[in-house]
């Protein structure tokens, strides 16, 4: 693993371990209601509705990268690194709390961004507000309720893109929480 990626891993686990645990500072925004995204192009079509996978169906996400999940977490592999791991069950992730985190990755001259949302609700739709506008992610889950689920999409990488927040809203249209990501 060369030091960049590892530096990219790092802040990525820092950011997801922030928005999950609930920080007031970092985790949550001041919005009263958000007006309706714009969907921004992107390589997958995204959905307002959650896409419900069994554990273990894989699903291609863009960018080259596959998904699934198990009743353990999310599960990815890219171009540059197979079979990644974030954990739902080892308790750095309250499952009691809605939240939303994120893993930022470069590939090629793509942003992948994913994360790990949770929430009661099975109708969810996440929104990513990025230097070139809003963009509306793709959602999966696994049957049943099991409170949690997982957010995807990829947009084009330039010098100046930064990843303003990142939203979840309900079926309604209503926020659950948002996740401001620190920038350098």
């Amino acid at each position: 693993m060369t030091r960049t990626t590892a530096t990219k891993k790092s802040l990525a686990a820092v950011l997801l371990a922030a928005a999950l645990t609930a920080t007031p500072t970092t985790a949550h925004a001041v919005a009263s209601h958000p007006a309706p995204p714009t969907t921004h192009t992107q390589t997958q079509t995204p959905s307002t509705e959650v896409r419900v996978v069994a554990p273990g169906e894989q699903v291609v996400a863009g960018a080259g990268v596959e998904l699934w999940l198990t009743g353990e977490g999310k599960h990815w592999s890219t171009p540059e690194m197979d079979h990644q791991f974030r954990s739902v069950t080892d308790g750095n992730i309250d499952l009691n709390t809605p939240g939303i985190g994120v893993t930022m990755e470069t590939l090629g001259d793509r942003y992948f961004l994913s994360g790990i949302y949770v929430t009661g609700q099975k109708a969810v739709r996440v929104v990513v507000n990025t230097s070139d506008g809003r963009v509306t992610a793709s959602a999966i889950r696994l049957p049943g309720n099991p409170g949690w689920g997982v957010w995807y999409t990829d947009v084009p990488l330039h010098d100046t893109l930064t990843i303003n927040k990142i939203t979840l809203y309900d079926r309604q249209g209503n926020k659950i929480t948002t996740f401001t990501p620190s920038h350098p």
